[in-house]
């Protein structure tokens, strides 16, 4: 899930939500949305190796 934030960048969040916390852990900052998309793809793909 990505969010932009106030900052220009875009935050790449976890689907699910941290059952300690009950928010989102986050998976990185980028400065374009297509790197955060990019990272997103990579991290699906290492989930399911």
């Amino acid at each position: 899930m990505i969010r932009k934030l106030k900052a220009g960048k875009y935050r790449l969040y976890s689907r699910k939500k941290n059952p300690k916390t009950g928010k989102r852990r986050n998976l990185g900052t980028f400065d374009t949305r297509e790197a955060a998309e990019k990272h997103e793809r990579a991290v699906q793909y290492f989930k399911r190796k």
